[in-house]
């Protein structure tokens, strides 16, 4: 999979600002006593929320909810389409073509630039109004890749629940309740049952702060 069957699968802006909110608690949750690659952070800026992924390996992707629309890029330090294939370094050709100016300046953010560029191989956008996800006009051989296939997988799966349990599972080598992972996953109160099923390391109390920070629904104690 590339960008271009990325676009095609990616759940609408409400939806995934919705999953990305829930896998930064299920992850903040299942990491303990490791740090969680899965960060959201609410008014990022004025108006605007931030979903990130950093796996420490290089490898990372944010999505960037504005009014004007959504921005999501990723980065896979090994794919065909690094900027680091050549010196000076260049994005993959097409890949920005098309980003609309209301969103484009995310781009020049400096949180998204390693010394000065932006380092990207996948970029998609939803702009207010769209009926889609949309791309550059990048083009990959058979053999070529961007690392949409794996960067996402936690954003597009059908089964979310399983591609979460798999994803704690390589990432932390423990195994988690999946009615707990899917009562986070579908928006559902937190209680401290849900909680105590997913990890046993960690504290309630801080848990369901993070989450109302999120504005995850907490049950009153």
């Amino acid at each position: 999979m590339t960008v271009h069957e990325l676009v095609a699968a990616l759940p609408a802006p409400t939806d995934l600002r919705a999953r990305c909110r829930a896998l930064a608690l299920l992850d903040s949750i299942v990491s303990v006593p490791y740090t969680a690659d899965h960060t959201f952070v609410v008014d990022w800026r004025p108006g605007v929320d931030l979903a990130f992924m950093d796996n420490g390996c290089g490898d990372r992707y944010a999505v960037v909810f504005d009014p004007a629309g959504v921005l999501l890029y990723g980065f896979d330090h090994e794919s065909d389409a690094t900027p680091w294939r050549e010196e000076p370094r260049a994005h993959w050709p097409g890949l920005l073509d098309g980003l609309p100016a209301s969103l484009a300046h995310y781009a020049r953010a400096e949180e998204f630039l390693l010394e000065g560029f932006f380092d990207a191989t996948v970029c998609a956008w939803y702009e207010t109004g769209s009926t889609a996800w949309r791309c550059g006009p990048v083009e990959f051989a058979d053999d070529e890749g961007d690392g949409a296939d794996w960067l996402f997988d936690l954003l597009t799966p059908a089964d979310g629940v399983r591609a979460f349990a798999d994803y704690a599972e390589e990432s932390y080598e423990r195994s988690v309740d999946e009615e707990a992972v899917a009562a986070v996953l579908t928006g559902a109160t937190l209680d401290r049952r849900t909680v105590a099923a997913l990890s046993a390391d960690v504290d309630f109390d801080t848990v369901a702060t993070k989450a109302r920070a999120l504005g995850h629904p907490v049950q009153d104690s």
